[in-house]
């Protein structure tokens, strides 16, 4: 088991849930680090758009998984880009780790992703982008859940205040076994 100090704070989620905006907020609270998966791929690789139109979405994953493996090394809060938990290795992984999952409603999320354009997985297909988020959100949402250890709703509601629930969840139990709920 890793260590407390060295254990992570994971929040993963569907596209648009607020992974990175709740994040920052929650490591600031804590004062612990923040990585962003996807920011790391972006610094080392380039657009993730680019990566997926190049390379392909599984040279991607293989990126992704590295990014994961070096976030949760370092520990602090660690934001996962919406797929990563489909990947087995990255599902082991987390088992040693804090995991959030962070929800949020189509009809809210579709302000959010704004221009779909940067999203490479919402303008493949046919279906408009908020047909393809619902869909992926469905087929990932049993992973999801199963990885997570606690659920927080982001459809609404000021943002610190989930801010606030998640840093509570994450603060270390007051149980000097140090097992938590």
């Amino acid at each position: 088991m890793t260590s407390p100090e060295r254990q992570a704070i994971v929040l993963i989620g569907p596209m648009g849930a607020g992974k990175t905006s709740v994040g920052k907020r929650v490591a600031k609270r804590l004062g612990r680090s923040f990585t962003d998966t996807d920011a790391a791929i972006v610094r080392q690789h380039g657009p993730i758009a680019e990566i997926f139109a190049t390379h392909g979405e599984s040279h991607f994953r293989v990126l992704e998984r590295d990014a994961v493996a070096a976030a949760l090394e370092t520990g602090g809060v660690v934001s996962l880009g919406g797929g990563a938990v489909l990947d087995e290795t990255t599902r082991q992984r987390l088992q040693a780790h804090r995991v959030a999952l962070l929800t949020v409603a189509p009809r809210v999320v579709a302000r959010r992703l704004g221009e779909a354009a940067t999203r490479p997985l919402l303008t493949a297909g046919d279906e408009t982008p908020i047909a393809r988020w619902e869909r992926i959100y469905a087929e990932r949402r049993p992973v999801y859940e199963a990885v997570a250890d606690a659920t927080f709703d982001t459809s609404s509601g000021p943002l610190e205040n989930i801010v606030t629930a998640i840093a509570e969840w994450a603060a270390p139990s007051a149980d000097p076994s140090g097992a938590h709920e």
